[in-house]
C-alpha cells in the first residue's frame, strides 16, 4: 500500500556520477533535494576504468569545477596517479588524466553528499513517476513511498533493463552484478519515450601477484604537482605506476579461433556499442592489419591487488578470457579476479530533450548521464551538474542555463545530444569542438567561473581570488605590450641560448613571446615584472599572446554563430506549413524543435537553403502576428 512520504524541491534518481553532481548542485543552490539510489554502497561507483580525465574529458572535469561541481575536488584527493597528456602538441589538446583509487573516490564523494545541507540521501528503487496532466509531480518507490517534488532528475546510467552477457551466459543485472531497474524502464515506454538499446563493456580484472611487470613498460605519473580543481592547494605526489604491454599474433589468432563464441558475433548482443572503445574481439576483426594493440595494466587502488586491464574489454566466455590473457607478455600466469562482460541497457533518444536537459514529453522531468546515450563518467557528471542547475532554477522561477559550443565542451556535448542525437554510446572528443582553441584545459575558470558565481555555486572568497587572477593577467599582458626590449648583450645571449635569431631594433615583449622558441620564462628573464607572477597567470599570458591571431579568428567565427543563436524560433512556427523546405528537414525540425536558427542549422539533414526559407517564414510570420495584434 502506498503512502505519502516527504515533499522536496528536487528529486534525483540514481547516485552515479551524474546523480551526485545533480543533487549537489541543486542542494547548494538552496533546493531541498532528495537523492535516491539502489545502494548506498555504490555511490559514484566506477564499474569500468577507474580513471578520470583524458582528451576532452579532462577539459570537462575542469569545466565542472569552474561551475562549482565536485568531481575535480574528489579526484584530486583520491588519485593514485596524475599525468598531463599531449604535452608535445598545442595547448588546445593538453589533457590531464588521473588514475583513481575507486574505493576512496566513492567514500569521499559519499561523505561530501552526506554532509551537504539541504540534501537527503536514501536507498530505495524508483518504480514510476507521479504524473498529473503530463507533468511529473514526484516518484513512487518499490516500498510504496510517494515522494512529491517540483522537479525530478533521472540519472539511471546503465541500470534500465540492464543485462550482463558473458559468452552464451546472460542475465538481468546492473553493472558488476548490481540489481537492474526494470519497472521504471517500462514506465518510460508507457509514457511515450522513444528508447534505444545500447551496449558497453568492461575487461577482466587480474591479481597483481600474478603479473610479471619486468616484461612491461612502466608508465609513471608526472613528477610535478597536478590538479583538476582550481581550489586544490595540497598535492598528492605518492603515485603508483601503470604498465604497458601489447597483444600479439598469438592473442589475435586465439580470439579468431573463438569468435563463434563471441556474443557480439553470435547475435546474442543486440545493443549498439561505443565506436571509440571497442571490445578486443571487435578490434581484431575491424583492424585485422594491426599486429598488436596496447594493453595498459592499471591499479584499482592502494589497498587492493586488483588490476584493471585497459584495452581488453570483452564479452567472450570466461575460459576464453583467461587463456587470451595468458597469451600477452607479462600476463602468462595471470589469474582473473573478475570476469569481463558486456552490458546492454535502455537509453532515451536524446533529441527528446530541450537544451536545459528537461524532457519535451514530460514537464519538470530532467535526464542526465548514460540514460541520454553517452559513455564515460565525465560526460555523465557534466550533464549532471547542468541538469541539477536547471532543475533548481526551474524551482526558483528562473530561466535555464545553457552553455553554447564556444563556451564549453559541456556545451558541445549537450548540443550534440539534443540536436543531432546519437546512434551509439556518445564519447566526447576534442575533434567534436569547432572552437577547441578557445576551450582549453587551462582556461576553464576564465570561461565559466562568472556563471558558477552568478548561479550560486562558487563562493565569494573563490570568486575574489578568480577576479584577482584575471586582473593580474590583464596587467601583465599590458606590461608586455608596452615594454620594448633593446638588443643589449644580455638579451642577445638569451636568444642565442634558445636557438632563435637576434634582434636588431627595440622589440615589444608581446611580439617577442610569439616566437616558437620562447616562453614567458624567457621574457621574464629579459624583463622581470615588478610584481610576483604565479605559474597560472604566466601560463595565461603566454598562451593568450602567443596564439593571439588564432584566438581572434576563432572569436570572429563565434560572433557570427552568436547572431544565429540570437535568432530564436518562436513557438508559433508550424513546420508543416512552411512551403519549400525538404521533407527530411521538415521531419527533423519537427522532431528536434530547435530553439534557435543556430541550433536548427546544426541538425543533420537541414541544409542552408532550408534555413533561409525558415528565416523568411519567421520574418513574414512575425509581421503577420504584429498585424493581427
Amino acid at each position: 500500500m502506498n503512502y505519502r512520504a516527504n515533499d522536496y524541491d528536487v528529486i534525483v534518481i540514481g547516485a552515479g556520477h551524474a546523480g551526485c553532481e545533480s543533487a549537489l548542485a541543486a542542494a547548494r543552490m538552496g533546493c531541498e533535494t532528495l537523492l535516491l539510489t539502489l545502494s548506498l554502497d555504490t555511490i559514484a561507483y566506477m564499474p569500468c576504468n577507474p580513471s578520470v580525465g583524458g582528451p576532452a574529458k579532462g577539459h570537462v572535469v575542469r569545466e565542472i569545477d569552474a561551475l562549482g561541481g565536485e568531481m575535480a575536488k574528489v579526484i584530486d584527493k583520491t588519485h593514485i596517479q596524475m599525468r598531463m597528456l599531449n604535452t608535445g602538441k598545442g595547448p588546445a589538446v593538453y589533457a590531464l588524466r588521473a588514475q583513481a583509487d575507486k574505493v576512496l573516490y566513492q567514500r569521499e564523494l559519499k561523505r561530501v553528499i552526506e554532509e551537504t545541507p539541504n540534501l537527503t540521501l536514501h536507498q530505495n528503487m524508483v518504480e514510476r513517476f507521479l504524473m498529473e496532466d503530463g507533468v511529473c509531480r514526484g516518484v513512487v518507490t518499490r516500498t510504496g513511498a510517494e515522494y512529491y517534488s517540483k522537479t525530478v532528475i533521472l540519472t539511471t546510467g546503465t541500470y534500465l533493463r540492464g543485462r550482463i552477457i558473458i559468452g552464451d551466459l546472460s542475465y538481468e543485472s546492473g553493472p558488476n552484478n548490481q540489481q537492474p531497474s526494470i519497472n521504471l524502464a517500462h514506465h518510460l515506454m508507457e509514457l511515450g519515450f522513444d528508447m534505444v538499446r545500447f551496449k558497453t563493456g568492461t575487461p577482466p580484472r587480474i591479481n597483481k601477484r600474478t603479473i610479471d611487470t619486468s616484461q612491461m613498460e612502466i608508465q609513471p605519473g608526472d613528477d610535478v604537482p597536478r590538479a583538476f580543481s582550481y581550489e586544490t592547494t595540497e598535492y598528492n605526489m605518492d603515485q603508483l605506476p601503470c604498465w604497458l604491454t601489447y597483444t600479439n599474433e598469438d592473442t589475435h589468432e586465439y580470439i579468431q579461433q573463438n569468435l563463434h563464441r563471441a556474443p557480439m558475433y553470435s547475435g546474442e548482443i543486440k545493443g549498439r556499442g561505443p565506436r571509440y572503445c571497442p571490445s578486443i574481439e571487435d578490434k581484431i576483426v575491424r583492424f585485422a592489419d594491426k599486429n598488436r594493440h596496447q594493453i595498459f595494466i592499471e591499479p584499482e587502488g592502494r589497498e587492493t591487488l586488483e588490476m584493471y586491464v585497459q584495452g581488453l574489454s570483452t564479452s567472450l566466455p570466461e575460459d576464453v578470457q583467461l587463456e587470451l590473457l595468458r597469451t600477452i607478455k607479462g600476463l602468462e600466469k595471470a589469474e582473473m579476479m573478475r570476469t569481463g562482460y558486456a552490458i546492454e541497457y535502455d537509453a532515451i533518444v536524446p533529441t527528446q530533450l530541450w537544451p536545459s536537459l528537461e524532457t519535451k514529453l514530460v514537464e519538470n522531468l530532467f535526464t542526465a548521464g548514460q540514460i541520454n546515450g553517452t559513455s564515460g563518467y565525465e560526460e555523465a557528471a557534466a550533464q549532471g551538474i547542468m541538469a541539477g542547475i536547471n532543475a533548481a532554477r526551474k524551482v526558483q522561477g528562473k530561466s535555464p542555463v545553457v552553455l553554447d559550443r564556444s563556451q564549453a565542451y559541456i556545451g558541445v556535448l549537450i548540443d550534440d545530444l539534443v540536436t543531432k542525437g546519437t546512434e551509439e554510446p556518445y564519447r566526447l572528443l576534442t575533434s567534436r569542438a569547432e572552437h577547441r582553441l578557445l576551450l582549453r584545459h587551462d582556461n576553464a575558470d576564465l570561461r565559466l567561473t562568472d556563471i558558477g558565481y552568478e548561479i550560486g555555486l562558487i563562493s565569494k572568497e573563490r570568486y575574489q581570488k578568480f577576479e584577482a587572477k584575471k586582473e593580474a593577467i590583464a596587467r601583465e599582458i599590458e606590461r608586455l605590450r608596452e615594454t620594448k626590449i633593446r638588443p643589449i648583450p644580455e638579451v642577445q645571449a638569451i636568444l642565442e641560448r634558445m636557438g632563435t635569431s637576434e634582434i636588431h631594433n627595440a622589440v615589444e615583449l608581446a611580439n617577442l613571446i610569439k616566437r616558437p622558441e620562447l616562453g614567458y620564462a624567457h621574457i621574464a628573464e629579459m624583463s622581470p615584472s615588478s610584481e610576483e607572477i604565479s605559474e597560472d597567470v604566466a601560463e595565461q599570458v603566454e598562451i593568450q599572446l602567443k596564439y593571439e591571431g588564432y584566438i581572434k579568428k576563432s572569436l570572429q567565427q563565434v560572433e557570427k554563430m552568436r547572431k544565429m543563436e540570437a535568432k530564436r524560433i518562436p513557438q508559433w512556427v508550424d513546420y508543416t506549413k512552411i512551403a519549400g523546405i525538404s521533407s527530411e528537414a521538415r521531419e527533423k525540425l519537427m522532431l528536434v524543435r530547435p530553439v534557435s536558427l543556430g541550433q536548427a542549422s546544426r541538425i543533420s539533414g537541414v541544409n542552408p537553403a532550408d534555413i533561409s526559407i525558415l528565416m523568411v517564414h519567421m520574418e513574414q510570420g512575425g509581421k503577420a502576428v504584429q498585424k493581427a495584434e
